[in-house]
């Protein structure tokens, strides 16, 4: 089969289309005959020897990527759920290895769902981490309930945009953080205030929130948060949390943080797979590249302004 083969950490030239053995199942996997996989910024920090590189390492040959949608095309022994020719999506196996960029995956059922007939390989590609870690930070951590008011910074980037559509369903107030040229795309999906972080400091605007949502690694940001929360508001931070003088002023107004890392989880994507067939949900996908342009897709991601979603398709 066609896979993308990380030759060495590094620049995303190290990633070269080759010839690999299709993987094996096991019992309770299906294995995926992969049409679109989706690009995300730790796969970039990955390949450049950070995030989970000494994890991976010592696969060889070493496939990156954990987002993809496709047809199943072998079903292991104890697997009830999908059948040979069903079209399923999901983000498998993180964190650990996905191997998300080559033609056949090998996915435990249980990260997988069922894709919505009317969204593209594509789109439901585009919809397994960055949607997966939306939900599980605003309904799972954050546990937001309609007529809060959540504000969600960098809401045109992969996770922002799925969040503030769910936030939106679930009935929220929702403000939400970008440049200026990405605006309208934001208030389109639903936001009802836009923040312009290169013109305005986003705490200046906003001092009352129930829930601040964190999706960047931007250790101000984070800080900064704190002012922008009521007293007995919550932070939903990915990966890190608060620290030094931060995590006490957090302390002092009574604010919950929650640091968390996605986790596959093939029941969510079922609901999450609900929304897309309903319309409550939508995929921006921003860049489709055949996966013989995967360096291209990374060289994108490393911008950090993307918006919505890149995917490669085979």
């Amino acid at each position: 089969m066609k896979a993308a083969v990380l030759t060495q950490f590094g620049e995303p030239e190290n990633l070269v289309v080759q010839e690999v053995p299709t993987p094996s199942i096991g019992e309770h996997e299906v294995l995926v005959r992969v049409r679109a996989a989706s690009i995300n910024p730790v796969d970039m920090k990955t390949r450049q020897g950070k995030a989970f590189a000494s994890q991976l390492k010592d696969h060889q040959p070493l496939i990156l990527g954990w987002d993809i949608s496709g047809e199943v095309a072998e079903v292991g022994a104890s697997v009830h759920t999908f059948q040979r020719g069903d079209t399923v999506f999901g983000m498998v196996n993180f964190p650990g290895y996905g191997a998300a960029y080559a033609e056949y995956v090998a996915a435990p059922a249980a990260h997988l769902a069922h894709k919505p007939a009317n969204i593209t390989h594509e789109e439901a590609a585009a919809a397994t981490l960055a949607a997966l870690t939306a939900w599980q930070a605003v309904v799972d951590k954050a546990q937001l309930q309609a007529g809060q008011k959540i504000l969600i910074h960098a809401a045109a980037g992969g996770v922002g945009h799925f969040a503030v559509q769910l936030a939106k369903h679930l009935g929220a107030y929702v403000i939400g953080t970008s440049s200026a040229a990405n605006r309208d795309f934001v208030l389109s999906l639903g936001a009802d205030e836009h923040i312009d972080y290169t013109a305005q400091r986003f705490e200046d605007v906003v001092a009352d929130a129930d829930v601040v949502l964190v999706t960047t690694l931007a250790d101000t940001t984070k800080d900064r948060s704190v002012d922008a929360l009521k007293p007995g508001g919550t932070l939903v931070s990915i990966l890190s949390g608060l620290s030094g003088e931060s995590a006490e002023k957090a302390a002092a107004k009574g604010i919950r943080v929650e640091a968390f890392l996605v986790a596959s989880n093939g029941e969510q994507m079922q609901r999450l797979a609900d929304l897309l067939e309903t319309g409550a949900l939508r995929s921006e996908v921003s860049l489709a590249v055949p996966v013989e342009q995967i360096p291209e897709a990374h060289r994108q991601i490393e911008t950090g302004k993307t918006r919505g979603k890149i995917v490669v398709t085979f």
